[in-house]
C-alpha cells in the first residue's frame, strides 16, 4: 500500500501534475458542454472537444507511467483512463479523494 503513495507517502511532482491536468480537463469538458449546448458555437465546440480529447490521452499515458512509478494507485489510473474519456469529473474527484487520503496519512505519521 505504501508504494501507491510515492516516496515517503508524499505528493510527488508527477502526482501534482496529473492532479492539475485533471482539473484542467474538467474545466475544458465543462466549456465543451456549454459550447455544445449553445447554438452557433461550432468552432469553440470543436476546440474544446480537441482539447478535452488530447488532455485525456495525455492523462491516460501519464497515469500508466505514474502507476508503474508508484506515484498513484491503480484504481485512480483506471478512473482517469477509463471513465475520464466520457466524464473527466470522476478523475478529478479521484484526485481529491487520494489527496485527502495522503494528507490524512501524513498527519498520522507526523503525530
Amino acid at each position: 500500500m505504501g508504494a501507491a503513495l510515492g516516496p515517503a507517502g508524499l505528493m510527488t511532482p508527477l502526482f501534482r501534475l496529473l492532479r492539475a491536468l485533471s482539473w484542467t480537463n474538467s474545466v475544458a469538458f465543462s466549456a465543451l458542454l456549454v459550447c455544445w449546448l449553445t447554438p452557433g458555437l461550432e468552432g469553440p465546440t470543436a476546440v474544446f472537444g480537441w482539447l478535452h480529447g488530447c488532455l485525456w490521452i495525455v492523462l491516460s499515458l501519464l497515469s500508466i507511467v505514474a502507476v508503474r512509478r508508484g506515484d498513484i494507485p491503480f484504481w485512480l489510473a483506471v478512473i482517469v483512463a477509463v471513465v475520464g474519456g466520457v466524464g473527466p469529473f470522476a478523475g478529478t474527484a479521484g484526485f481529491v479523494v487520494e489527496t485527502r487520503r495522503r494528507e490524512a496519512r501524513a498527519s498520522l505519521q507526523s503525530s
